[in-house]
């Protein structure tokens, strides 16, 4: 483990250095984080603008749920696309004969080798909306905790399913329809789940699991989780993870290098 701390420290320290040469893309980021929270606060206003309500979600219970839905999308942005898109190049380029040749596991590398900082100001704003919409309900901080465990689910709920499209790059080298279409699915965690029909509830729950994404966090922050569903949570997340490193050493049987 301590191994593994210190490689990713070297990872992490030089795709900073590399990154930051272009400082300006921060804030050109910044300003279209800042763009995409106005857009998005504004389609939540459209609904409550008349008194309409989401069942059980008050204006600034919603609130919460888009802060972790600006939270994700900042994680992905910060670590999944940087590393996992990539896997298609790797693919494509023969790189990946390298990768696996390297003394470390081939999915912490692809996984974990890079950053890009341009994601830090979505974590900046979902946090800072998380804690707005939690001042104005009067939470304590002991219910910002209780999101520790739900939160850290849905990113290695999302972290899964983004990896496991990544490696069907083995077969498929063009995948990143397949990615966007992922990106476009997630895009519903942006409102409460009882916002959709039954249909869509039910699909975003067992078959793409926007619900234990945002929904989840949400509820155990506002302390209306039931424990089978943080319990749900933490039994995806385990399932969700450990499908994603066997399905990578099967693909990898079908793998031949750019040599062969």
């Amino acid at each position: 483990m301590q191994r593994y701390l210190k490689v990713l420290r070297l990872f992490w320290s030089t795709a900073l250095a590399a990154e930051m040469e272009y400082r300006i893309n921060f804030i050109i980021s910044a300003f279209s984080s800042l763009g995409n929270l106005v857009g998005s606060i504004f389609g939540l206003f459209l609904f409550y603008r008349t008194g309409y309500t989401f069942t059980g979600w008050s204006w600034e219970a919603a609130l919460v749920v888009l802060g972790f839905f600006t939270l994700l999308q900042g994680f992905a942005s910060t670590f999944l696309s940087p590393n996992l898109n990539q896997i298609v190049r790797h693919v494509r380029e023969g790189t990946l004969d390298f990768v696996l040749l390297k003394p470390i596991r081939s999915q912490f590398w692809l996984s974990l080798h890079t950053l890009s900082p341009w994601g830090i100001p979505d974590l900046i704003v979902g946090l800072l909306i998380i804690v707005y919409a939690g001042t104005k309900l009067n939470l304590g901080i002991d219910k910002y905790l209780l999101t520790i465990f739900p939160l850290a689910c849905s990113v290695v709920i999302l972290y899964s399913l983004w990896f496991i499209l990544g490696a069907t790059t083995i077969w498929f080298v063009k995948i990143y329809n397949v990615t966007e279409v992922l990106r476009g699915f997630l895009e519903a965690g942006r409102y409460p789940i009882t916002s959709y029909p039954a249909a869509y509830r039910f699909f975003f729950t067992f078959v793409v699991p926007v619900t234990f994404l945002t929904t989840v966090p949400a509820q155990a922050m506002l302390g209306q989780i039931q424990f089978t569903w943080l319990l749900g949570a933490g039994f995806l997340a385990v399932i969700l993870f450990f499908i994603s490193t066997q399905f990578w050493r099967f693909a990898l049987r079908f793998y031949t290098s750019a040599s062969s």
